[in-house]
């Protein structure tokens, strides 16, 4: 048998965003959170490193588990390069018929869709207890 979930009301002390710029400065994109790694990169584009900030292990498999999915690609790999850091470094090959670049912006989509088919799938089941 299984329990409702009751809810819980909002904290009292809960803030709300003052106005919408605080939310859309939020939602703009860090531009130095991925850099590309030119001495590890080819010129056609096939092979890149990137060096993602302030990630660890949680992206890192998640996102080299739906870059491998790709029948385009033909290694990836993340790395650590020290515990104390908060680094991922990502390694893409392709067979050649994309770029890593690209790889690694589909790959990114891929996992925020399925995040969210997660997240959507979740809500529905709490609803119906």
């Amino acid at each position: 048998m299984t329990e409702a979930v009751p809810e819980v009301p909002p904290a009292a002390d809960a803030q709300e965003p003052e106005d919408d710029v605080q939310m859309v400065e939020e939602e703009e994109p860090d531009r130095e959170k991925i850099k590309l790694l030119p001495q590890a990169s080819s010129e056609d584009g096939t092979c890149a490193s990137f060096q993602i900030a302030e990630e660890d292990h949680t992206l890192g498999n998640a996102l080299r588990y739906v870059i491998m999915k790709n029948k385009d690609v033909e290694f990836c790999g993340y790395s650590i390069p020290h515990p104390s850091e908060n680094l991922l470094n990502l390694r893409i090959q392709t067979y050649g018929a994309t770029t890593a670049v690209d790889v690694l912006q589909k790959g990114l989509t891929d996992l925020m869709d399925l995040c969210d088919a997660v997240e959507d799938r979740f809500t529905a089941r709490i609803r119906e207890l």
